[in-house]
């Protein structure tokens, strides 16, 4: 088991505004919120602070503005201990932002600006140099599709396993599924790119077969509070969630990914790095705010034991 293994993520990074309400309001309706907080997120970042919380060495690729919003980015992934030479600087556009709107219920409404992360350009010995020995390639779908195809085959040129979280959705080349290691999708993102309902487990099984008929080694399917499917070399199991009292559910499905990547990286099978991945996303959903809320591998693991696994038929 390599002990601190080397994971590159390319992805976006996004100064959260936060907006604390009581419920979202009603078309021409004006509510009195609770309050308003700038915390850095992104889906690029959250995974790379997952990733680094859970025991990765992680670099990451991503572009910002020359700007205030930039700076603390920049400053909150140094902190986490993440590389962050490769992080390109925009003279025109600004740093990403996101708008979240979050309920009392834990709900949340998020609309993103992708500013800065939306000109981001690699160039491929670039990539290459930063992908040479590194685990891992995680990656999303809030850079340049372009970017992320390239960077997906210059991992495979690596010898760098890829893991996929294909959010927010968009149509994919069919020449990509192959290419990729794991792939993490929600209900909604595997409804979408299997063509059928995901609404329970074995929906979820049938739709991560679909997505597994088209090269990918390994699905992993989350159901929120329902639990998680995996499915792998015609074994499909389900693992439920540990029961927790929800506060934020933003960064969840981050943090699942980031620790999922970490425990196959360190030589976990699917289903103990899934495990690994519930843990740490019950401890995040418990707190408010993006990467503030991801825990480490400690915290995760002081968490009582996930229940057992089944297989599904």
């Amino acid at each position: 088991m390599i002990a601190q293994p080397n994971i590159v993520v390319l992805g976006s990074l996004n100064m959260d505004l936060l907006l604390r309400v009581p419920r979202a309001p009603e078309a021409g309706e004006t509510l009195i919120g609770h309050s308003l907080s700038m915390l850095p997120g992104g889906k690029g970042g959250n995974q790379a602070v997952s990733c680094a919380r859970q025991g990765g060495k992680v670099k990451m690729l991503a572009r910002i503005g020359r700007d205030a919003e930039g700076q603390a980015m920049s400053d909150a992934l140094a902190w986490n201990g993440i590389a962050i030479d490769a992080l390109q600087l925009d003279d025109e556009a600004p740093t990403g932002r996101a708008l979240v709107m979050l309920e009392d219920s834990a709900q949340n409404r998020i609309v993103v600006l992708a500013g800065a992360n939306a000109r981001l350009r690699l160039d491929d010995d670039d990539l290459s140099r930063h992908l040479q020995g590194a685990a891992y390639l995680v990656t999303q779908l809030e850079s340049p599709l372009p970017v992320v195809l390239q960077a997906v085959a210059a991992a495979r040129r690596a010898g760098c396993r890829v893991l996929f979280n294909p959010s927010p959705m968009q149509p994919l080349p069919d020449e990509l599924w192959p290419q990729l290691d794991t792939v993490v999708v929600n209900e909604v993102e595997a409804a979408a790119y299997a063509d059928c309902a995901v609404t329970n487990p074995a929906q979820a099984a049938a739709a991560g077969e679909m997505l597994h008929a088209r090269g990918v080694p390994r699905v992993v399917v989350t159901l929120g509070a329902l639990g998680v499917v995996t499915v792998e070399q015609g074994r499909k199991r389900f693992h439920p969630v540990v029961q927790v009292q929800a506060m934020d559910t933003t960064a969840a499905g981050d943090t699942f990914a980031g620790a999922v990547a970490v425990g196959l990286a360190q030589g976990q099978d699917l289903t103990a790095a899934t495990q690994r991945g519930i843990r740490a996303a019950a401890v995040c959903v418990t707190r408010i705010g993006a990467q503030v809320s991801i825990p480490t591998a400690q915290e995760a693991d002081a968490l009582p034991p996930s229940p057992p696994w089944s297989d599904l038929a």
